[in-house]
């Protein structure tokens, strides 16, 4: 239902893209070079063994970004590098803990397939592969280890999908197939929509097996195409059929055994908005579903359970965020990480009786993504990606800063300082809407907000309403008033930052990417405050978007275009242009199916007519954001420049 499947905002110094082969000063600003090279490490999966595996992940000055895939003991201990056979891409131990089940390309399809592991190396070819007609999406074991549930397209291949694409619904459903390959056959034919992918490494998905490994719980939804409503199925699927628990009718997200398996737990919502933020149950044998979180001051944004019963959340508490277990009907903190974050749920071994180890994601200013494993009731780093690097930064102070608007509507936000700041001197002053807009920006390494620094700005990231983190009341507000009530708490940054001193006020610029897009594009259409603006991927002309996006969109707005067209040109920018006077870059991929390119092209088209300063650059190829870095490094030095020119 949102667009936050990429949040961005970034900018960097220009003589970066000349530098790759210059020695780098010692304590120099964080430039997009930097990012580029940067490394950090994500947890993945883990064996009942305790051992972990990870993927470490870092750009370069060309192409796309790397994976490197490592195994480590649970005691930090024993770190290798694996050379993971081409084309693979591990998900998971098998229940020995000596092979790994994930995805390899056939024919340029994924397909399902196990390779053993030994001493860190690969055996040459596959113990097991299964291949489906469309490929596969992802896969979860049964907690004895037997069996595979598959979440894949059941229809055989269009002959055609290289001469055109129909328009349709596209359909998922459930593949059983024993742990050797043998004995596949699609179970419940009838769910054709399953949501999303299935768990994998602790992750969120929309299956779950039964302790007894017979049967699953399965989470449906309403495609995009051919409704103007939300609707989410929970059904228990076996090898005789599928069985109805509950029809909601509303978004859902994750699900999970509870309560020894009386309940099926999982995230939805009363509000309009259509967000899954609240963990909610229903009786494993039928009936009506609760919430069992109403009084939630935070936001709920993951959900899945382990064998061993557990039912872990993500849960967003302002900026920060931690793992909490949903336990008696009610969650209960379980991990943090200080002054920073836990990043999704911890890994566990997807197997009964295997070990109780645990695996986390944390990263907070100073530190990139790493692993960490709990110690006593705290979590402690055993990898330590991009800590050399970022220690060879000159790096400002990053702080949390709260304030009232002026209609007294308590904010957040994140403040980066560029390094050497003064208190008391005035700054270039940059602010930062986040993408999303159902979404927030996490207590965490940023690098946009410092390649912005580096520049010398000071740089404040306001969590507008409609931000995750501050309760459903607080996220429902950005319902029919993305544009009215976001847009003031985000200007109400600029105030605040001016009112703290450090603000040039004679200086201010916003960037934002996605729904940031969007409000620096409105912005600028409100306001001559602004001496520079950059908009990347934004939306400008909210009727046709919200029916030509790639996911359903109407968590915005749930009336129809064609019956109410004012309420939708309310708050498109195209429809205000006269007013701009901001110069202003776009920036949008030509591949874009999430805001798809006209709407960047249409505003442009618009103010140039009308001799406003305006320039755009697309990217050939490049969806929502660029993924390969040449792309990444030109928005940088787009962004830079701009800022160079215009807000001086």
């Amino acid at each position: 239902m949102r667009m936050r499947e990429f949040v961005f905002c970034a900018a960097f110094v220009p003589a970066a893209l000349s530098a790759w082969t210059q020695p780098k000063p010692a304590h120099a600003p964080f430039t997009a070079k930097d990012w580029a090279t940067l490394h950090s490490a994500r947890a993945a999966a883990i064996s009942g063994n305790g051992t972990i595996l990870y993927a470490v992940t870092y750009g370069a000055e060309k192409g796309e970004t790397h994976t490197d895939w490592w195994t480590i003991g649970s005691d930090g201990n024993n770190a290798k590098n694996l050379e993971v056979p081409e084309g693979f891409r591990p998900m998971g131990f098998t229940l020995d803990g000596h092979s790994l089940y994930g995805e390899w390309k056939i024919n340029d399809l994924q397909q399902f397939a196990i390779f053993a592991l030994k001493e860190g190396t690969f055996a040459p070819s596959p113990t097991t592969v299964v291949v489906l007609p469309r490929g596969i999406g992802s896969a979860t074991p049964s907690p004895d280890g037997k069996r595979f549930a598959i979440a894949a397209d059941p229809r055989e291949p269009d002959p055609l999908k290289n001469t055109r694409h129909v328009q349709e619904p596209e359909e998922t459903s459930l593949y059983v197939v024993n742990a050797d390959g043998t004995g596949g056959r699609w179970w419940c034919r009838d769910l054709k929509y399953v949501s999303g992918t299935l768990t994998v490494g602790g992750g969120v998905g929309a299956a779950a097996w039964s302790a007894d490994s017979q049967s699953l719980a399965v989470l449906s939804q309403l495609p995009r195409i051919g409704h103007h409503e939300v609707a989410s199925y929970i059904d228990i699927c076996d090898a005789s059929g599928a069985r109805r628990v509950v029809d909601i009718p509303n978004a859902v997200n994750g699900i999970a055994w509870a309560d020894g398996e009386k309940d099926i737990a999982f995230l939805s919502t009363k509000s309009q908005v259509l967000t899954p933020e609240h963990v909610w149950t229903v009786p494993a044998t039928g009936g009506a579903d609760e919430d069992r979180t109403p009084d939630l001051s935070g936001t709920a944004v993951q959900l899945a359970g382990d064998a061993k019963g557990h039912v872990w959340v993500s849960v967003e508490r302002g900026v920060r965020s931690e793992v909490d277990e949903f336990r008696d009907a009610e969650l209960a903190t379980a991990y943090r990480w200080p002054e920073g974050i836990v990043r999704g749920l911890p890994v566990e071994s997807e197997y009964s009786g295997a070990g109780d180890h645990m695996a986390f994601t944390v990263s907070d200013p100073v530190h990139t993504g790493n692993v960490a494993v709990p110690d006593g009731e705290n979590l402690r780093t055993i990898t330590h990606e991009g800590d050399e690097q970022i220690a060879g930064f000159e790096l400002g102070p990053v702080q949390v800063v709260n304030w009232r608007s002026k209609e007294g509507i308590a904010l957040e936000g994140i403040a980066t300082f560029p390094a050497g700041y003064e208190k008391g001197k005035k700054y270039p002053f940059l602010v930062l809407p986040h993408g999303g807009p159902e979404a927030n920006d996490s207590l965490t390494f940023d690098p946009f907000s410092r390649m912005i620094a580096g520049l010398g700005y000071v740089v404040l990231q306001p969590e507008y309403r409609g931000s995750t983190g501050y309760g459903a009341d607080f996220l429902a507000a950005i319902y029919q008033h993305f544009g009215d009530r976001a847009y003031r708490d985000v200007d109400s940054a600029t105030d605040f930052a001016i009112a703290q001193g450090w603000a040039d006020a004679n200086r201010l610029a916003i960037f934002g990417w996605s729904a940031g897009g969007f409000m620096t594009s409105w912005t600028v259409t409100q306001t001559n405050r602004y001496k520079a603006a950059v908009e990347g991927a934004g939306i400008t002309d909210w009727g046709p978007f919200l029916w030509t996006s790639d996911i359903q969109q109407i968590d915005y707005d749930a009336r129809w275009t064609d019956k109410v067209p004012d309420a939708f040109s309310k708050f498109s920018a195209v429809d205000f242009a006269d007013n701009v006077t901001t110069p202003l870059l776009i920036l949008h991929g030509e591949a874009d199916q999430r805001v798809p390119t006209f709407q960047g092209i249409e505003f442009f088209q618009i103010l140039a007519a009308k001799g406003k300063t305006v320039r755009m650059v697309t990217y050939p190829g490049s969806p929502h954001f660029p993924v390969l870095w040449e792309q990444r490094l030109d928005v940088m030095k787009e962004l830079a420049d701009w800022l160079g020119k215009y807000n001086k």
